[in-house]
């Protein structure tokens, strides 16, 4: 496993291994990795032959009030799982790497970007875009590997590299939970033991709503009532948001209909939790 902290080492250690017919998966992170990471690294080495993880915490996409220098690190923990899962790249840029002296260039994925997360968290879905795209333009991957946790990141990303001719398929894999539900998250190491206890009730409310589907319920605004109640009921965290939005352009839908992605932010103290599940509903 080699730890790469250049574009020029990057592209040339790339360049070889291309240059000799290897596939190249991509796995972008902000580290702290967990089981979710693992499941999309595993994914990327049954599919390709050269596995490269990146590990960036990206200040263009956290506002000024937001966990930027308290974002939780550890590279140490981190090699340590990429090297159990046999990535061949890691590679680890500083922010002027990325960033160097005089960038001006940002991506902003119109609507989408300003939707769910984006309007409570204006400009993180351009600071997502723009090093997602640099990102992809170093590696040069055949397959980027993407979690259905960040149901909203995955939508926008796809939707950029399919405007912007960019000739890298996409895979979103579903999201990796811990024994009770709540859905693995580097921020979940925010949660006190009584928010940690309260936050899997935001399991419990999306399979609430699936079961109401299930028994065939069609208005949106009951089932987000439904869950809204259950949160407040169980726990004491603050609602961002609970929404029912069409799977494949996140807009809003009153009736339920085909592929559903139901979708909801919400604070434990410190911690801002998003999950969703996707319902496909039958007519």
């Amino acid at each position: 496993m080699k730890i790469i902290t250049s574009v020029k080492s990057l592209r040339h250690t790339i360049d070889k291994f291309k240059g000799s017919g290897k596939t190249i998966g991509f796995v972008p992170t902000m580290g702290f990795l967990h089981e979710g990471h693992a499941s999309l690294l595993r994914q990327s080495g049954r599919d390709v032959d050269v596995t490269v993880l990146s590990i960036f915490v990206n200040p263009l996409q956290f506002g000024p009030a937001e966990d930027l220098k308290n974002y939780p690190r550890d590279i140490k923990k981190d090699e340590l799982l990429a090297k159990k899962e046999n990535v061949d790249i890691i590679f680890y840029p500083s922010v002027d790497e990325i960033y160097p002296t005089g960038f001006l260039t940002h991506v902003y994925v119109d609507d989408l970007s300003d939707r769910l997360c984006g309007k409570s968290r204006p400009g993180h879905f351009g600071g997502v875009a723009t090093v997602v795209l640099k990102l992809v333009n170093m590696v040069d991957p055949d397959v980027m590997y993407l979690g259905q946790k960040d149901a909203q990141q995955a939508v926008i990303v796809r939707k950029m590299l399919q405007d912007l001719n960019v000739p890298v398929k996409v895979k979103i894999l579903p999201t990796v939970r811990e024994a009770d539900g709540l859905a693995m998250s580097s921020r979940n190491s925010y949660l006190s033991l009584r928010e940690r206890r309260e936050a899997i009730v935001l399991y419990k409310a999306l399979n609430q709503a699936k079961t109401l589907i299930k028994n065939g319920e069609r208005t949106a605004k009951t089932i987000v009532l439904g869950m809204a109640k259950m949160i407040q009921e169980e726990s004491q965290g603050i609602i961002d948001y609970i929404q029912c939005v069409n799977a494949q352009n996140l807009s809003v839908i009153d009736v339920l209909k085909n592929e559903v992605l139901i979708v909801l932010a919400v604070k434990f103290g410190r911690a801002r939790l998003i999950d969703n599940i996707i319902v496909r509903v039958n007519e």
